[in-house]
């Protein structure tokens, strides 16, 4: 009886793990991954699907005519100027003028106490009369033989000395007296008759505005173009809307170091007094006309060692190096590289790669095909 439990156990056994056995393998093999070709067939697929394009703003490359100019900042001065001073000290006595008028040249301006001046021109001019007597009755005895060549040659010797100190007392009497150096307008003066002005002491400065100077400077780049007769229009904040004409008068030869710019002066004509020295002005240089320039929008630059752009060719974007040149009004003058009529993209090219598709979407596009940046 117990051989057969024993039996009956082995047997049970037996059956359970065969079917186990069969459970896991049909397990194993639902759980299988799909056969290599089915994969490799599936990823030439995957490769095949078009790339998605991108969208971007388009601009087109335009031919224009514009005139070859560069502008500056310059202050105007007058043509001469100066700040009157008194070589000698003395006690004002006249004034010759009023504030602000216009005077002529050798018009007296100031005068100081000249009483002793005058008076030591006045000793001077005796003694020279003295001595001149002197010598001619000199030259009469000698031609008598009542004296000596010797005798008169210290006449003459004496006669010079006396004329000297003329001369030297007329000079100290005329420093009394500031006259106009040329003509003018006066400025505004601080002092009044009774006022005892010192050595070099400032009386009141002159300007001469019929005609104005303007200082300016440009980059070096500009040095071989820039010409003395060349003519320039400038403009002031304080007169707006209106032009003057001048010329370059002077270059500067010597290039300035730090800002590496040439430092010109310019002429005009200011009869009309409408300009004063010390304005800011503002000019522009003209060198002609230039036809047929390449102007693209700066956005469409990428900078970099070599700027380039992205063109758009047949629906798709290509990098082109490109050589610039001016910048004006936003827009760059590209001198190699593109074509009139060429379409870059001026916005979404940190999205684009070369060869990438892209889109124009909406009214940029018509804006594109129009050549409007």
């Amino acid at each position: 009886m117990n051989k057969m439990k024993r039996r009956g156990v082995l047997a049970l056994s037996f059956t359970g793990l065969l079917g186990l056995g069969f459970y896991a393998w049909s397990a194993n093999r639902s759980e299988a991954p799909a056969p290599a070709p089915a994969q490799k067939a599936a990823a030439p697929a995957a490769q095949a699907a078009p790339a998605r394009p991108v969208a971007v703003e388009v601009a087109t490359v335009l031919a224009v005519d514009f005139a070859d100019d560069t502008t500056a900042v310059g202050t105007l001065k007058a043509a001469e100027s100066v700040v009157l001073r008194p070589e000698v000290s003395g006690r004002i006595t006249r004034i010759g003028f009023r504030d602000g008028a216009l005077v002529n040249k050798g018009d007296l301006l100031i005068a100081f106490d000249a009483t002793i001046p005058d008076a030591e021109l006045a000793q001077a001019q005796a003694n020279r009369d003295l001595a001149l007597a002197s010598f001619k009755r000199n030259q009469e005895l000698l031609e008598k033989k009542f004296i000596s060549p010797q005798a008169l040659d210290a006449s003459a010797a004496t006669l010079k000395v006396q004329e000297a100190a003329v001369q030297l007392a007329a000079a100290k009497a005329a420093k009394m007296r500031i006259q106009a150096p040329f003509r003018g307008i006066v400025g505004l003066r601080d002092v009044s008759v009774g006022s005892y002005i010192k050595e070099g002491e400032v009386l009141v400065n002159i300007e001469d505005v019929s005609s104005l100077r303007v200082d300016f400077r440009l980059a070096e780049t500009w040095l071989e173009r820039v010409k003395v007769g060349q003519s320039l229009e400038l403009g002031s904040d304080a007169l707006p809307g209106q032009r003057f004409v001048a010329k370059v008068e002077a270059i500067d030869p010597q290039i300035d170091p730090n800002g590496r710019s040439i430092a010109a002066r310019a002429r005009l004509d200011n009869a009309a007094g409408q300009l004063r020295p010390g304005m800011f002005v503002r000019l522009r240089l003209a060198f002609g006309e230039r036809k047929g320039v390449l102007m693209v929008p700066e956005e469409a630059i990428m900078p970099g060692a070599k700027p380039a752009v992205f063109k758009v060719v047949d629906g798709k974007a290509e990098r082109v190096v490109v050589r610039t040149g001016i910048r004006r009004d936003a827009q760059v003058e590209i001198v190699d590289g593109l074509a009139a009529g060429d379409v870059v993209v001026s916005a979404g090219q940190l999205k684009l790669r070369p060869g990438a598709p892209v889109t124009v979407p909406g009214a940029k596009a018509a804006e594109g095909a129009q050549g409007k940046p």
